[in-house]
């Protein structure tokens, strides 16, 4: 299985756009890429320090005790109890794990991937790089008989859309039917923002509430990229299906593919301390109390976004013509373009900048009339 021709970068296309925002006097506010901006917590940092004597190789499984971490963390946080070390793997970020699954499941030629309609790229890039068929739907009546993975991404990107328990039975029942591996991308859960989603857990697919006790074939992968600001890390694992995961660390250890060390301590630091998870949250939802009302009034309209560190916002014009709009005021935000060929008129803005940065959007936004 020879690696298929990938298209073109598309975040390349933006280039011409970053450079009319920072010629405005202000300098520019770039809400286009979600990349923390504030700094890795303290817990996290000693722990790290404390590891620095690395001197043999690390396990592809990571250690007991990080394998414990996780487990604890999905019972604490997500609601699911009885994970063991055999239902979890660390990872080097998620986005390798997303790109380089089908892959390592043996998927390509003649195979369909599934992914939602709003959906991050790399679910596609996978299905590209292994040859396979990729299709983007969000009704499991829908899914083809000859898929073999299902991607779901719930809290959503870009879109900041949460699945339901029903959604997800209704989802796990149907990949069943399939023979399918579902995996559901949950980086972004417990930042809830709206609906019952600003009090309620939303939910992991690992929930017994949608498993009835039985992971088989399911997978959720996570990160503390968000949660943590450890995207510098590249600290993410899987859980559920432990045979899945035999495999996929079967075929990590031949390829080298392993955590360091003294990161698997500071994820062990970072899983067991709620209280900068919470700080975090907060000072997301203080930048989105501030942005969201400002680009109401330039006449933006936010979809869905329950959830997530992103605004899916449609001003009702080509997202191109916002895009430009935006990076005349010094604003540099995504077209739903790159997310899908089914949101021509929407455009992505993340909540990752500077209290300053995002109080300088909010200004800049208020100080335009609508369809300006």
């Amino acid at each position: 299985m020879a690696l298929q021709p990938l298209p073109d970068y598309p975040w390349d296309a933006m280039v011409p756009f970053a450079t009319r925002a920072r010629q405005h006097p202000d300098g520019i506010v770039d809400l286009s890429i979600g990349s923390p901006v504030d700094a890795t917590p303290d817990v996290v940092r000693d722990a790290l320090s404390s590891a620095t004597d690395a001197h043999a190789y690390p396990t592809t499984a990571g250690t007991p005790a990080l394998g414990e971490a996780i487990a604890s963390w999905f019972a604490r946080r997500r609601g699911v109890p009885g994970l063991t070390t055999r239902n979890v793997l660390p990872t080097i970020g998620s986005k390798e794990l997303v790109a380089l699954l089908p892959f390592m499941l043996g998927i390509g030629n003649g195979d369909v991937i599934v992914h939602p309609r709003a959906a991050y790229p790399t679910y596609a890039i996978g299905a590209a790089m292994c040859g396979a068929t990729a299709v983007a739907s969000d009704d499991p009546d829908e899914w083809p008989v000859g898929t073999k993975l299902i991607w779901l991404n719930s809290p959503g990107n870009p879109d900041g859309n949460v699945l339901d328990v029903e959604y997800l039975r209704r989802s796990v029942a149907r990949a069943r039917e399939l023979g399918a591996l579902i995996v559901n991308d949950e980086c972004y859960a417990e930042l809830g923002w709206a609906g019952q989603w600003a009090e309620a857990p939303i939910p992991s697919i690992l929930d017994p509430r949608v498993t009835d006790g039985d992971v088989n074939g399911i997978l959720a992968i996570y990160s503390l990229s968000k949660q943590s600001n450890m995207a510098g890390y590249r600290a993410a694992f899987a859980a559920g299906c432990s045979a899945t995961l035999a495999r996929l660390t079967t075929v990590r250890k031949h390829a080298g593919l392993m955590l360091p060390a003294p990161l698997q301590t500071a994820m062990i630091a970072a899983l067991a301390d709620d209280e900068h998870v919470e700080a975090q949250k907060a000072r997301y939802a203080a930048r989105r109390a501030l942005l969201l009302p400002a680009l109401q009034k330039a006449g933006f309209t936010l979809d869905r976004s329950e959830a997530g560190l992103y605004l899916w916002v449609t001003e009702g014009r080509d997202a191109w013509e916002s895009i430009g709009r935006l990076a005349d005021l010094g604003i540099l935000a995504g077209p739903g373009t790159f997310y899908g060929d089914f949101y021509p008129q929407h455009i992505r803005l993340s909540l990752t900048a500077t209290d300053e940065r995002i109080s300088a959007a909010a200004d800049r936004l208020s100080s335009v009339a609508v369809g300006e």
